[in-house]
């Protein structure tokens, strides 16, 4: 019963948090929608004073006449948010702290300023994607990696966004909050979900000698090969037997008959009368 309300509690979780992020990000784009407030400036400026500020509020900021932008940052942060919860409950905080500050801070210190805003949550987005992904490889959990890989696919421009390929997009943002996302799997690399182990390898870390599957195989071809053996050897003896009690059986005996003396004398008296 406790490891239900355990499993319930994670999936309400990873339910929940990823909603009120959302319901944040659209909160602020409607009210900067609605009362014209510019918010962009809260962005990251790269290399400059006034852009600092943008490490902690830009991933809530989007394009205040863009509907396509916030839309398409949605449905990829709730679920990579809520892999996340659900599969590293313990460590998810931290991961999305490091990725959210990290990534931001790279931004700022390395992009170059050509006296733009970078905003939005695609960097956070990216970040995730890279610690599940780079998390399910070193832990070889599939679910981690198919999840990571089916999101990749419906948000199609993903891999292609770490590139400078179209004008007004924060590739560098793409880029590095990628880069933060790998190496914070990589030193969280012993914490979160174990894959489930087969028995070979419980059975070698218990220092455990495997069965030799190869030599049991062997064996019992070997006697199902004598027990063949065994019977065709009988089968020939029974037929041995048959065939020698049936030629006892058709002997022919051949009986000569021999007179006696008396009759023998008698024909010799016949003969001289």
């Amino acid at each position: 019963m406790q490891f239900v309300q355990t499993k319930k509690g994670a999936t309400l979780e990873a339910i929940i948090y990823p909603l009120l992020v959302i319901i944040v990000m659209w909160s602020i784009f409607l009210i900067d929608r609605n009362y014209s407030l510019d918010l962009y400036k809260y962005g990251v400026k790269p290399s400059t004073v006034e852009g600092l500020k943008g490490i902690l509020f830009m991933p809530l900021i989007h394009g205040q006449r863009d509907f396509s932008h916030i839309i398409n940052n949605s449905i990829p942060i709730f679920i990579f948010l809520s892999a996340l919860i659900y599969f590293y409950r313990e460590i998810a905080f931290y991961v999305v702290f490091f990725i959210w500050i990290g990534g931001g801070f790279l931004l700022w210190y390395m992009a170059a300023n050509t006296q733009s805003y970078h905003i939005g949550m695609s960097g956070v987005i990216y970040g995730l994607f890279g610690f599940l992904f780079t998390s399910g490889m070193i832990r070889r959990y599939l679910p981690l990696q198919a999840i990571s890989l089916f999101v990749a696919f419906l948000y199609g421009s993903m891999i292609w966004g770490v590139f400078p390929m179209e004008p007004g997009i924060s590739w560098e943002g793409h880029l590095l909050g990628l880069a933060v996302g790998v190496i914070v799997a990589i030193a969280f690399r012993k914490k979160g979900p174990i894959a489930p182990k087969y028995r070979y390898e419980v059975e070698e870390e218990l220092g455990i000698e495997p069965p030799d599957l190869e030599g049991e195989w062997l064996e019992r071809r070997k006697r199902w090969e004598e027990q063949q053996q065994r019977q065709q050897e009988n089968k020939r003896d029974v037929k041995e037997k048959e065939e020698n009690q049936s030629s006892s059986n058709n002997i022919q005996v051949t009986y000569h008959y021999t007179k006696n003396r008396d009759e023998n004398m008698n024909n010799h008296k016949t003969k001289k009368d």
